[in-house]
């Protein structure tokens, strides 16, 4: 039974291709990060909003976070930046908290830099608005 499982597992195609991964090859140049500081169009409702900037060099430990230097409530008249979301104050019960939730202080767990680079599959979602969808109350 073991045998036909690693021949299964030899069958299924990876999205790196077909090289052989032990062997030793010249790595392919780091894509550049997409950093006009422009924010993009979220593709679905609550999808985490993508970092348009770089975040290279910033420290994210349970004792230093650089977003928040930023990004939290009382600094964004200052910075220019989005606010963090309500939501990043509230603990899984819903109670509000002065401070970030301990759960929501790693913001590269949900927010990610985009980087400028071929996707490895396909995407093939669609918007509500392109499948025809229209917003309540836009029928007369």
């Amino acid at each position: 039974m073991l045998t036909g499982t690693v021949t299964l597992a030899q069958m299924v195609p990876s999205l790196s291709g077909n090289e052989n991964p032990m062997e030793s090859k010249e790595a392919k140049p780091v894509p550049k990060w997409v950093i006009d500081d422009i924010r993009k169009m979220r593709n679905y409702p609550d999808q985490p909003p993508i970092i348009p900037h770089s975040i290279e060099g910033y420290q994210l430990t349970v004792n230093t976070n650089r977003c928040l230097s930023c990004h939290r409530r009382e600094l964004t008249e200052g910075s220019g930046a989005p606010m963090i979301s309500v939501t990043h104050y509230m603990t899984r019960e819903g109670q509000m908290l002065a401070d970030v939730s301990p759960r929501r202080y790693f913001c590269t767990a949900c927010h990610v830099p985009q980087a400028d680079a071929k996707p490895l599959v396909p995407n093939t979602f669609k918007d509500m608005s392109e499948l025809g969808f229209k917003p309540a109350g836009s029928e007369q």
